[in-house]
C-alpha cells in the first residue's frame, strides 16, 4: 500500500506532545527495559495499521515518556541499521520513493490523453490518488498541509474529468468553485497554459512567444539556452518545438474545460500580472515577437526545428529519459510524436519506458514520481551507516560504493562542458541515468563518503571528483547545482519565467557540501586551499541577520543552517566564533516544546517563517542536531532534548515516519517528500550522538 495514500493533505495533525523530559543516557540496555520496548513498539505498530485503515488523522507524536522508558541510543541505533540494511537493493545502491505534488501524476493522465495512449487500468489508479488528496477546500496543494494551488487544480480536475468524472460528482464541484474562486484556469501558471494550448482549451495568444529559433541565439545575446539551468533548459527546448508547431493534442473524447474560465477562454492573456518595469519590457517583446513571426524566413525556421531536434535526440538519455525529470521528459515524449517518429521507433520506445519508470502502481492507486534519487540516497545511507561504524565499513556500504564509484562520470559529454571545455569531468548524477546532467551536491556527498572509507582503490574517484568540483566553483566563491555562473537574474523576468526557477545559481547548502570535501583533503591537496577560501568566505557573507542560511535543496533554513554548520566544523572553524554561536542560538530559539524541530515549505514564501512549521519532523530535528552537535553543543540540553524526541517517536520496525514534504524541487513551485530522509537522517544522527559522547567520557 502506497503510504502516502494514508494520508489526507487536506488537514495539518494536531500535535499531542506538550512537553518532554530532557533527560538522555548512554549505556548497557537490561532485559526489562527491551521487554518494554518492544512491547509498546508492538503497541505503536497497531495503532499505526488502524491508521492506515482510516486515514482521518495522520500519526502523531507520542507524549513525553519517563527516564526509564525510553531506549538506549545503542538499541535505536541498532534497529534503525537493520531497517536501512534491509531497503538495500542487491546491485548495492539505495532508492527510495521521491513524491511531489499532485500535479505531476495529473500530467501523466494528460500525457495519455494528448498520445491517444491511454492505459484505462492505470488511469483509473492514478485518478484515485488524485481524488484522495483533494483538499477540504476542492484544491490540492503543492506540499502536504498547504494551501491549494491553483495550477496544480486545474491539472487535477482536468485529469480526472478526461479519467472520467462527471463535472456534476460532489468532489468536481468543489474543485471548480475553488478555481473559479482563484480568477480560473486563466490565471493558471505559462506551463499550464501551454497544456491547455495544446488540448485546444485556450488560444495561443495566451502562452508566451516561443519561437524554435532561440535554439539558434548566438551565446553572446542577452538571451541563450546555456544561460538558464539544466532543468529549464530541458523542458524549454521541447516546448519550443511544441509552441512553434502548435500540434492539437489528440484527446479522442474530446474533453474540454470551458467551466473553468470566468471570461470566454479566448481572450486568456500570457501575463496576468506585471511582475516588474523589466518584465513589462519583455512583455512588449513579446507582443512585438508575435507580430513579426510570419516574417521569419521559411530556411531559417526549418534549420532551428532540425537543431532543436538534434539537441533533444543527443540528450535522450535512453530510459533514463531527457533531463531525467519527468515535465523535460513528457516534453521529449510529445516532441517525437509531433515530428512524425513513429510509436515502433526506438526513440519513442525507450522514451515511453522512461516515463513509465518514474511510476509508482499500487494494489489500489498509482503516482508519478518527477524524478528517482538513487545517488542521493546512496551517498547519504552511507554516511549515516559510517557513522554508525567509524572504525571500517561494513559490506553492505562497501558494495555501495564500489557501485556509486562504477557510476561516476570521467569522460562523458554534458552541457557544462560548453563553458569548461577544458575540465576533465568527475561528477555524478542524481538519478540512475543523466549523463548530460552531473551535479556538485551528489558529487560532494559521494566523494566524502568515498573518502571517509580510506580506501586506496577510491583515491583516484574522490580525486577527480574534487578537481571537477573545484573547475565547477563559481565566480562568488559558491557552488550550484549543475553549472557555473549561472545568475543571469534579469532573465526571470521573462514572461516564460513566471515560476522564478529559470536559473541555477550557488547555494549555501551546496557550497557547503563542497566546502566539507575541501577542508577534508586540505592537508593532502593544498592545491584546493584557494577553492576552499573562496567557499569559506562565500557562505559567511550569506548568513541571515538571524543566524540561519537559506535551504535551496531541503526546507528550509534548519536545512541550510546544518549544512554550513557541519561544513564550518570541517573547515576547523571554532564554535566559539560568532557566526557559528549566531547560528547555534537561532536553533535553540526554533526548537518546539516537544523537543524536536520542524519547518514547513510557507517559510519560501514568508521569511519570518524561518525555522517555524505546524510539526515537528525526525529528518528535520536529525539535521538541527547534526548542526548542533557540529558546533560543539553534544552536551547542551536543547541535544538531549531533541536526541529524546527521535528516541520516543522511533517506530517498531526501526524507522520514523514524517507526512511532511521535506524539500524544494524549485521553491513556490515544486516541493519533495524524499522517502529516505526519514530513515537515514535520525540514525545519523543519534549515531553522531553516541560517539561524540563516548569520546567525552
Amino acid at each position: 500500500m502506497l503510504q502516502s495514500l494514508a494520508k489526507p493533505w487536506a488537514q495539518r495533525p494536531v500535535i499531542g506532545a506538550k512537553g518532554l523530559t530532557p533527560c538522555c543516557y548512554l549505556g548497557t540496555f537490561v532485559g526489562s527495559q527491551m521487554a518494554f520496548y518492544f512491547s509498546g513498539f508492538l503497541l505503536l505498530e497497531d495503532q499505526e495499521m488502524k491508521k492506515s485503515r482510516n486515514p482521518a488523522v495522520p500519526h502523531e507524536v507520542l507524549p513525553p515518556t519517563v527516564h526509564s522508558q525510553l531506549p538506549t541510543e545503542d538499541l535505536a541505533i541498532r534497529l534503525a541499521t537493520r531497517a536501512l540494511l534491509d531497503f538495500q537493493h542487491e546491485e548495492g545502491y539505495w532508492r527510495f520513493d521521491l513524491e511531489s505534488d499532485p500535479g505531476m501524476s495529473a500530467d501523466y493522465i494528460l500525457m495519455m490523453h494528448y498520445m491517444d495512449e491511454i492505459d484505462t487500468g492505470l488511469q483509473a489508479k492514478i485518478a484515485l490518488y488524485l481524488r484522495e488528496h483533494q483538499s477540504s477546500d476542492g484544491g490540492w496543494p503543492l506540499y502536504y498541509g498547504g494551501p491549494s494551488d491553483l495550477s496544480c487544480a486545474v491539472k487535477a480536475y482536468y485529469a480526472l474529468k478526461l479519467a472520467g468524472d462527471h463535472p456534476d460528482l460532489p468532489h468536481m464541484k468543489k474543485a471548480r468553485e475553488m478555481i473559479l474562486s482563484k480568477g480560473g484556469a486563466a490565471a493558471s501558471s505559462v506551463f499550464v497554459k501551454i497544456a491547455l494550448a495544446l488540448f485546444r482549451q485556450i488560444s495561443w495568444k495566451g502562452v508566451p512567444f516561443l519561437p524554435v529559433e532561440i535554439i539558434l541565439l548566438p551565446r553572446w545575446f542577452p538571451f541563450h539556452i546555456q544561460k538558464i539551468s539544466y532543468w529549464s533548459r530541458t523542458v524549454l527546448v521541447p516546448l519550443l518545438i511544441l509552441c512553434t508547431l502548435k500540434p492539437h493534442a489528440k484527446n479522442p473524447r474530446e474533453i474540454g474545460i470551458a467551466e473553468l474560465f470566468v471570461n470566454p477562454s479566448d481572450q486568456v492573456k500570457a501575463c496576468q500580472i506585471v511582475r516588474s518595469p523589466l518584465n513589462r519590457l519583455f512583455l512588449a517583446l513579446d507582443w512585438v515577437g508575435k507580430r513579426l513571426e510570419c516574417f521569419i524566413p521559411g530556411w531559417i525556421r526549418q534549420r532551428a526545428l532540425k537543431e532543436a531536434e538534434r539537441w533533444i535526440v543527443e540528450r535522450l538519455n535512453g530510459t533514463g529519459g531527457l533531463g531525467a525529470i519527468l515535465p523535460a521528459m513528457i516534453g521529449a515524449y510529445e516532441v517525437l510524436d509531433c515530428l512524425g517518429y513513429p510509436s515502433d521507433h526506438p526513440h519513442r520506445i525507450t522514451a515511453k519506458l522512461a516515463l513509465e519508470g518514474l511510476l509508482v502502481v499500487g494494489d489500489r492507486s498509482a503516482w508519478c514520481q518527477t524524478c528517482l534519487s538513487p545517488v542521493w540516497d546512496t551517498g547519504l545511507s552511507c554516511l549515516a551507516l559510517q557513522e554508525v561504524n567509524t572504525r571500517e565499513d561494513s559490506p553492505e556500504v562497501s558494495a555501495a560504493l564500489r557501485w556509486l564509484q562504477q557510476n561516476q562520470l570521467l569522460d562523458d559529454p554534458g552541457d557544462w562542458r560548453e563553458y569548461r571545455p577544458q575540465l576533465k569531468g568527475g561528477g555524478w548524477t542524481f538519478e540512475f541515468q543523466n549523463n548530460y546532467y552531473p551535479d556538485l551536491d551528489d558529487t560532494a556527498v559521494v566523494a566524502y563518503a568515498l573518502y571517509q572509507a580510506k580506501d586506496p582503490r577510491f583515491q583516484h574517484s574522490i580525486q577527480r571528483a574534487t578537481d571537477w568540483i573545484v573547475g565547477m566553483q563559481s565566480q562568488n566563491g559558491g557552488f550550484a547545482s549543475y553549472d557555473a555562473d549561472n545568475t543571469y537574474y534579469y532573465l526571470n523576468e521573462i514572461p516564460f519565467a513566471d515560476h522564478g526557477a529559470l536559473l541555477d545559481p550557488p547555494t549555501s547548502d551546496v557550497s557547503a557540501r563542497c566546502l566539507l570535501l575541501l577542508s577534508a583533503l586540505d592537508r593532502e591537496f593544498p592545491q584546493y586551499r584557494q577553492a576552499k577560501q573562496a567557499c569559506l568566505t562565500y557562505l559567511l557573507k550569506e548568513q541571515t541577520p538571524e543566524g540561519s542560511w537559506w535551504g535551496r535543496w531541503g526546507t528550509n533554513y534548519i536545512y541550510g543552517t546544518w549544512s554550513v554548520l557541519m561544513a564550518l566544523e570541517g573547515a576547523g572553524e571554532s564554535g566559539e566564533t560568532p557566526h557559528v554561536q549566531r547560528a547555534v542560538h537561532w536553533l535553540k530559539r526554533v526548537q518546539r516544546k516537544d523537543g524536536g524541530w520542524g519547518e514547513d515549505n510557507d517559510s519560501y514564501w514568508d521569511d519570518t517563517r524561518q525555522g517555524q512549521g505546524y510539526a515537528s519532523t525526525s529528518n528535520q530535528t536529525a539535521w538541527a542536531l547534526l548542526g548542533l552537535m557540529s558546533a560543539g553543543e553534544v552536551q547542551s540540553p536543547e541535544v538531549q532534548k531533541g536526541i529524546n524526541y527521535l528516541l520516543r517517536t522511533q517506530k517498531g520496525n526501526g524507522l520514523w515516519k514524517d507526512d511532511w514534504f521535506s524539500a524544494p524541487g524549485f521553491p513556490r513551485v515544486l516541493y519533495l517528500k524524499y522517502g529516505g530522509y526519514d530513515k537515514y537522517f535520525p540514525l545519523w544522527a543519534l549515531a553522531r550522538y553516541r560517539n561524540l559522547c563516548s569520546r567525552s567520557h
